[in-house]
């Protein structure tokens, strides 16, 4: 199975819930008929696209059809692919920056969005360009967290730098700077610990994370990515808001869009963010991790 198609096949719930259910309403529909404006509208709040993106999207059309452009319900379709395709194409660039040597990747997110195992496929893609890659175990929260960091670490080759249960996260991140430095290591994908994003001693235990990155690296941390889960729907928004304002975020991973019907979240952070979405997790294996790609994705969400 290609890429491509791989992509399509994480993408089907999405689809089927999103373009597959416009396609089925507009058909005999008459384009200027505003209840066919409605049910857009409902298809896309229920897709988790968010009121002021589908608001804005409908808004387009309505427009369009002042206009006397959409003559037809095949118009309106290829009009609001249009519109899609230019918000997320609006967004910023999504490449990481990784030229500083070490350079470090800070990961945060709420606990159960997969961060943990999104840093193991992000290494082992890193890994697999040819760079020499070191893991902080930096959730000494739970020790599960570690323990899950090792197993991934054991499996894709990577070390792992872990200190007990309960031990200073900033000191576990300080030693494997210095272990990078040491060993000639390209970049340090550090994890965090992910308890609710809302409470204050967690926020506060990042910013020392970070303080400890800033002293140690030249201009870093290179990233801070955020791990979202798709299924998460608006909620996502504002832990984007509550991390960003933090730590500082560089862009966004969001993981498990094979498992949900309401991938509009995709378009909702890059309507209303300016952090770019960097990579989708579309499955369970080491390579089901891709850095996003506009033009591929909206290909795969409205192909058959």
């Amino acid at each position: 199975m290609s890429l491509f198609d791989r992509l399509k096949d994480g993408l089907a719930k999405t689809r089927g819930s999103l373009t597959k259910k416009i396609g089925t309403i507009l058909t005999g529909r008459n384009a200027s008929q505003e209840a066919t404006l409605e049910d857009i509208e409902e298809i896309l709040l229920a897709a988790d696209t968010g009121v002021e993106t589908t608001l804005r999207l409908t808004d387009g059309l309505r427009q369009a059809m002042r206009n006397g452009g959409l003559a037809t319900p095949a118009d309106i379709q290829i009009r609001l692919q249009e519109q899609i395709s230019q918000i997320l194409a609006a967004g910023p660039a999504a490449g990481l920056d990784l030229a500083a040597k070490p350079s470090v990747i800070m990961v945060v997110g709420v606990n159960g969005v997969g961060k943990t195992t999104t840093i193991a496929k992000l290494a082992h893609r890193l890994k697999d360009d040819g760079q020499k890659i070191i893991l902080a175990a930096g959730d000494t929260f739970r020790a599960a967290a570690g323990d899950q960091l090792e197993i991934w670490g054991d499996r894709i080759g990577i070390p792992v730098i872990r200190h007990r249960e309960g031990a200073d996260p900033a000191a576990v991140v300080y030693d494997a700077i210095q272990a990078a430095k040491a060993r000639g290591a390209d970049v340090v994908i550090a994890d965090t610990a992910g308890r609710l994003h809302t409470k204050t001693n967690l926020m506060e235990e990042l910013k020392k994370i970070r303080r400890v990155i800033e002293r140690e690296v030249p201009g870093g941390p290179q990233e801070t990515l955020l791990v979202l889960d798709a299924t998460t729907g608006q909620n996502a928004i504002s832990q984007v808001r509550l991390f960003d304002a933090a730590v500082g975020l560089t862009g966004i991973v969001l993981t498990k869009l094979d498992g949900t019907a309401k991938g509009g979240i995709v378009i909702a952070i890059s309507d209303t963010l300016r952090i770019p979405l960097k990579f989708i997790g579309i499955g369970e294996g080491v390579d089901d991790l891709r850095p996003f790609d506009a033009e591929e994705f909206i290909a795969a969400l409205f192909t058959d």
